[in-house]
């Protein structure tokens, strides 16, 4: 019976010192495998960066004009029905010249009072508040088009200012699938980068192990013609030609290796 309790309390001492033996190696294998497929602990000394670059060019395929139908009144009636009647014209316009109604968005309408400020006389060094006077109401309505056919953007812009449209932005020209083109820049980016890489290996006598990280950065060059509203003595222009250019889409992308 003396000897009982010191056997046991060993034994159970050894099964413990066997599991936690067990689980360091578990946790040792873990963290071995993690750093053959994650990446993770590779020093800075064992891997190098490539960079490489793509540029695709491709003429642009659709044109976008904003503009907006801006008008003041005594009566906030009187200058709605004017932005209405200008807007309905201009929409007539677009429509009749291949818009569809799902290219034409409105992205902004607002109406509101204006007020002159009126500043009481001062009397006896004493200066009663001024008072807000209204005036009368300003309305105004903001539209997007899309046109697909660019090579009537010319003859919209003319048509739109004809209609009495206020201001007018565009048109700028773009290109429509232009998710297809980035795809392609970057595919000749990573190619680019890729042949960098195999080359100066081979020339630094390493073997390329894997890839451990990439990056990608790009620019997008539009270049499009402007359009003037009003010709220079004031009259409905004419219209303008508007030179379409080409866009630049590039690609800039970083891959870095592990290197033996």
């Amino acid at each position: 019976m003396e000897n009982f309790l010191p056997t046991n309390i060993i034994k159970l001492v050894r099964i413990l010192l066997i599991v936690l033996v067990l689980l360091f190696a578990a946790k040792t294998v873990s963290e071995v495998r993690a750093y053959k497929f994650i990446g993770g602990g590779i020093p800075q000394s064992s891997t190098i960066s490539f960079e490489g670059k793509g540029e695709v060019s491709a003429s642009p395929d659709i044109a976008a004009i904003s503009f907006s139908v801006r008008e003041s009144s005594k009566t906030m009636k009187a200058a709605q029905a004017v932005v209405t009647d200008k807007v309905n014209q201009s929409l007539k316009f677009l429509k009749d010249n291949g818009v569809v109604d799902k290219d034409i968005k409105t992205t902004n309408y607002n109406s509101y009072p204006k007020y002159d400020y009126s500043q009481m006389p001062c009397a006896q060094n004493y200066c009663p508040p001024g008072k807000q006077i209204l005036t009368g109401f300003e309305v105004s309505q903001n539209i997007e088009v899309k046109v697909r056919n660019i090579d009537d953007s010319g003859k919209i812009v003319e048509g739109l200012a004809l209609a009495g449209v206020t201001d007018m932005n565009g048109p700028n020209f773009a290109i429509d699938k232009e998710e297809e083109f980035k795809n392609e820049a970057r595919a000749l980016a990573i190619k680019d980068a890729k042949d960098k890489a195999r080359t100066l290996a081979k020339d630094l006598g390493v073997r390329l192990v894997r890839i451990v990280s990439f990056s990608e950065g790009g620019n997008y060059y539009p270049i499009y013609g402007k359009a003037e509203l009003m010709s220079v003595d004031g009259t409905a222009p004419r219209a303008p030609e508007l030179p379409k250019g080409e866009n630049k889409i590039t690609s800039n992308v970083t891959i870095t290796y592990e290197i033996r």
